[in-house]
């Protein structure tokens, strides 16, 4: 098969109607934050005990088109002794894989940070394709004020989400592009809207410089809303931010946006996903890719303990349905409710 080919199978299995990612990659760090919320100890025998479970939940497949993994992970067998890639692969789910080697502080721009990674970059995606992954991820953060982000941090960034996306496709591995604006700050819906489509425009430019496929990639960005201190927008305003906004910066080309949760609630960002497929003639399909946003309530009903699993499968398997139905404007807040 060659590589073109290669590739437009994963978006076809990755970029299907009523279907999202989920962004189980998180950090040593990160995952020790979620399980201290729940009264849980982040060993590794307990962070393979919950991702076996969450990822064997049943009818995952039904709205869980891929799963974003940690290096960790990758090379783990679940508690049934199969391989963490394989177990996703049986159901017909995508295996990916976090490449970025996380972030710093970016030299002469105060307050604002680049990603690291590129280094070795190559032989890392193709060791993880060999153990089952068909596409990755990549994440920069972007500062919002009434200044920020600097047009320095813009286009560094930019040109490292487009370098690591050539490199991606030229193994035959989708990219997922994640510039994320973060949702810290008093910023109104407003700024946010200018900020993203700063930032998305400027990563485009840099795609297309690197001759990257805009049809065999997947783009990962915030929703447009106000900062986490400034009142909440509604659904409605959200939608008619965000898709007024990637309207304008986002080639039809691109398949699939899957969007990040960014701090939002699981019920925010369900909300919100499903105002934005109430829009019709829409270029793209819109649909998830979240983490804390769907795994939030598995980890509360699990807390840890084994004995918990079935109640942790029923949470996961209920919030991938809702956002599966988000992810085709058929989502209402009454489901939440239903068992």
């Amino acid at each position: 098969m060659s590589i073109q080919a290669e590739l437009q199978a994963t978006i076809q299995k990755m970029v299907q109607p009523g279907k999202g990612v989920l962004a189980a990659d998180e950090s040593h760090p990160t995952i020790a934050k979620r399980f201290k919320a729940v009264g849980v100890e982040s060993t590794e025998a307990l962070r393979q005990e919950y991702r076996s479970i969450i990822f064997s939940a049943p009818g995952l497949s039904e709205h869980i088109s891929g799963v974003i993994l940690f290096s960790e992970t990758l090379e783990q067998d679940s508690l049934e002794g199969i391989p963490m890639p394989e177990l996703l692969s049986r159901q017909g789910i995508v295996p990916g894989i976090k490449v970025d080697q996380g972030k710093g502080p970016l030299a002469h721009a105060p307050d604002e940070e680049v990603t690291f990674g590129l280094d070795g970059l190559e032989q890392r995606l193709a060791d993880a394709k060999k153990l089952g992954a068909r596409f990755a991820k990549w994440r920069c953060v972007f500062h919002i004020s009434d200044t920020l982000p600097s047009e320095l941090a813009v286009d560094a960034n930019a040109e490292t989400l487009a370098r690591y996306a050539a490199i991606c496709q030229s193994l035959g591995i989708v990219p997922i592009v994640e510039p994320e604006v973060l949702i810290d700050g008093a910023h109104t819906i407003e700024r946010s809207a200018e900020v993203n489509e700063q930032v998305i425009r400027g990563v485009f430019e840099k795609l297309v410089l690197h001759r990257v496929a805009l049809e065999h990639m997947i783009l990962k960005p915030s929703m447009v809303t106000p900062g986490k201190e400034s009142p909440n927008a509604s659904p409605e305003q959200v939608a008619e931010a965000t898709i007024r906004t990637f309207r304008r910066c986002v080639p039809a080309a691109v398949p699939g946006i899957f969007f990040l949760s960014g701090g939002q609630t699981p019920e925010e960002a369900t909300r919100n996903l499903n105002a934005m497929n109430q829009h019709a003639n829409l270029p793209w399909t819109l649909t998830f890719s979240y983490g804390r946003a769907l795994q939030e309530p598995a980890q509360h009903a699990w807390k840890g303990d084994i004995a918990n699993k079935e109640a942790a499968h029923a949470a996961m398997s209920k919030r991938s349905s809702l956002n599966g139905k988000a992810a085709l404007g058929s989502y209402t807040p009454e489901m939440e409710n239903e068992a």
